[in-house]
């Protein structure tokens, strides 16, 4: 336990109080997959905002047709204000598309169209639905520093599960190649210290005023985290930033190789990575850092399996060495550029787009049906 503070703002879990916070002034963002439909974890995550009562729940929905109107039931069931806003529907594609943002889809595509849904109330929660350890205290936490004067705030956490540590993607990728770009041509770059202060910066839990979330461009995939923070130091900085203690936390895990795996994971994030850094006027040596990159994870894997044995924890030296090689195959220039645009200047309303997706909703429980009765 400590209490140190880093660049921006940092608030300790020292005590288990759950701070005063204005969650009947908040929507919560809670993106949802097909696989969180009846889970432990998603039920854990409902029934917890029960009690936290937030104005408004907006679960951001990809499932398919047949799916969508069981889990839109399954969602009702609780006592929350909850719009269920489904992603996948046609009337929705062809609303994006007719005004050029439909492109890609993603995580991060998900979570924008959510983000407009939710700029109605003054602050916006977000996180995901796969936490085995949620608690009522989360929201309050993220929500705190936004009622004494910051606009944006960012949950950390320890990934100790299994008597190992996890957050791979963080501690074997982002981390080095954060340490390696400040070793670089972007020593004295603001922004690589920024994200540098950041304890857990690839965390899926933030909050922010909506004033601040209307101006932010929104990555479409795996790098929604990192670009949402290269956002929030573009428009809030290390003054008006934060970050939260969410102390005991676990959710999934993801395997290395495969489709949605870490592997593809970490194209996204390192692509993400280097957007930012570039937006803000950092040149990147792309010939020099993968080599820079893996000699920072070398040192960074000496102090892990140290910490790991201190700890009493199992650690696997040559198997996280080797994600760190397959992590480096992603150090290379960005594609083009795909982010979606903030919602101040967006061309379409989200009004339009929370009537697409009840449109497209009601088509697919009817649809359903028909099929039911028919059989």
């Amino acid at each position: 336990m400590e209490y140190v503070q880093e660049r921006v703002t940092t608030l300790h879990a020292l005590t288990d109080h759950r701070p005063d916070a204005p969650t009947d002034r908040a929507a919560v963002v809670v993106p949802m997959a097909e696989r969180e439909y009846g889970t432990l974890a998603a039920e854990r995550v409902l029934s917890t905002l029960e009690t936290v009562d937030p104005a408004r729940v907006i679960v951001p929905l990809r499932a398919p047709r047949d799916r969508v109107g069981s889990f839109a039931d399954w969602l009702a069931e609780f006592s929350l204000d909850v719009e269920t806003l489904w992603c996948d529907g046609p009337r929705l594609a062809e609303l994006l598309a007719a005004h050029g943002v439909n492109g890609e889809r993603g995580k991060g595509r998900d979570v924008w169209l959510g983000l407009g849904r939710a700029l109605s109330e003054e602050f916006v929660v977000v996180h995901d639905a796969d936490t085995k350890t949620y608690s009522p205290a989360f929201v309050n936490r993220l929500l705190f520093p936004l009622a004494h004067g910051h606009e944006f705030s960012k949950g950390y956490y320890a990934r100790v599960e299994d008597d190992a540590l996890y957050g791979r993607l963080f501690r074997l990728l982002f981390r080095p190649l954060i340490r390696a770009l400040a070793d670089g041509r972007a020593e004295r770059a603001a922004v690589v210290a920024y994200l540098e202060s950041f304890r857990y910066a690839l965390a899926g839990e933030f909050a922010a005023t909506s004033d601040l979330v209307g101006r932010f461009r929104i990555q479409r995939g795996w790098g929604l985290e990192i670009g949402t923070l290269g956002e929030a130091f573009a428009h809030a900085g290390f003054d008006d930033s934060a970050q939260v203690d969410l102390g005991r936390y676990e959710h999934d895990h993801r395997s290395v190789e495969g489709p949605t795996g870490l592997a593809d994971m970490s194209e996204a994030v390192a692509a993400a990575t280097f957007r930012v850094v570039e937006d803000h006027g950092t040149t990147v040596d792309y010939g020099t850092l993968p080599s820079r990159y893996r000699d920072a994870a070398e040192r960074l894997l000496k102090g892990y399996g140290t910490d790991a044995a201190f700890n009493g924890l199992s650690y696997d030296r040559e198997s996280e060495r080797s994600q760190v090689r397959t992590y480096a195959d992603a150090i290379r220039e960005p594609g083009p550029d795909t982010r979606l645009p903030p919602w101040n200047d967006a061309p379409i309303d989200p009004a339009d787009v929370a009537a697409a997706a009840r449109a497209d909703l009601a088509d697919a429980r009817e649809g359903h049906e028909e099929v039911v009765s028919h059989d």
